[in-house]
C-alpha cells in the first residue's frame, strides 16, 4: 500500500481538527503515552463529571498524522463515555491491530482504518487509548 493511502485528506482533516481540544491546566487527570515503534507522543487531559464519565479532554500531540487523527477520532467520541467503555475500546482496537477480529465499534475509527496495514503506526494509533487507560480507572 502506498503512504497515499494511508494519508488521505480525511486523515489531514482530523489532524487540523484535534486543535479543537487544547490541553489545559483546568483538566485534573494527565497521562502521557508513547509509541515504541514512530516515537510519537501524546498528552493528555481529562475531567470527569460527577458520574464519573468523560466531561472535557484536552490533548497536547506531537505525533505523525495518523497519531494527530487517532487523537481527534478518540477526543472526538470519549465525553460522555465511563472508564470501562475506553479500557474496552482499547483493547479491542489493540487486537484489531493485531488481527484479530473486526474493525471495533468506535465512532469515526474507520477514517484511520488503513493504518491497520502499517505495523509501525500501530503505536501511533494506540496512544489516546494507552494514555487514557493510564489514568482512568479500570473496571
Amino acid at each position: 500500500m502506498s503512504a497515499t493511502v494511508l494519508y488521505t485528506p480525511e486523515v489531514l482533516g482530523l489532524a487540523i481538527d484535534l486543535a479543537r481540544y487544547p490541553l489545559t491546566d483546568t483538566l485534573p487527570l494527565r497521562s502521557e503515552a508513547r509509541s515504541k515503534s514512530c516515537g510519537s507522543t501524546i498528552a493528555l487531559g481529562l475531567s470527569l463529571a460527577a458520574d464519573g464519565r468523560i466531561g472535557k479532554i484536552g490533548v497536547r500531540s506531537q505525533a505523525c498524522a495518523i497519531g494527530q487523527a487517532s487523537a481527534a477520532v478518540f477526543a472526538n467520541a470519549a465525553v460522555g463515555m465511563q472508564s470501562a467503555e475506553i479500557h474496552a475500546a482499547g483493547r479491542a482496537i489493540a487486537a484489531w491491530l493485531a488481527g484479530e477480529g473486526d474493525i471495533p465499534d468506535w465512532p469515526g475509527l474507520t477514517v484511520i482504518a488503513a493504518a491497520r496495514d502499517y505495523p509501525a503506526r500501530h503505536g501511533a494509533v494506540m496512544l489516546p487509548w494507552n494514555a487514557a487507560m493510564q489514568v482512568l480507572p479500570s473496571a
